[in-house]
């Protein structure tokens, strides 16, 4: 079930956030995310968050602000189980139009957006790691 997130939710989207990051971006130092993860838990709740649980247990999320996609995370052991896709048809329903940006190096999500319909417009490196990142966008 996809529900909008409730502030009784933040332990576990936070934990999804930071295992996630650890996960998918190995060529970024893990001190980074580690060093950012106060920061995003107190952000989280106020952005347009989006889970997906099931048996009582938050597998993914996705966060919005506006027209973009902060970012869909999916807990480990709920990969590759269409929980990704499940969250992102769920925001393509309530948008026209949708962008983010994702790592050149994360092959893995590029396709993923890709095969979703997404377009890469341009690339550019991160301002806060200096990784070189696609702009993609969905209409």
């Amino acid at each position: 079930m996809i529900r909008k997130f409730k502030r009784t939710d933040l332990d576990a989207v936070a934990d999804i956030w930071l295992a996630t990051n650890l996960e998918t971006h190995d060529f970024i130092p893990a001190s980074y995310w580690r060093s950012h993860f106060e920061v995003v838990k107190s952000q989280l709740s106020q952005a347009e968050l989006y889970v997906c649980e099931q048996k009582g247990e938050i597998q993914g999320f996705v966060g919005l602000c506006g027209e973009y996609i902060a970012g869909i995370f999916v807990s480990g052991e709920a990969q590759s189980q269409g929980i990704g896709k499940r969250l992102l048809d769920f925001v393509k329903g309530r948008k026209e139009r949708l962008c983010l940006t994702v790592y050149r190096k994360n092959a893995r999500a590029t396709r993923f957006y890709q095969r979703e319909g997404f377009v890469i417009q341009r690339e550019r490196p991160d301002e806060n790691t200096g990784e070189p990142e696609y702009e993609m966008t969905w209409a």
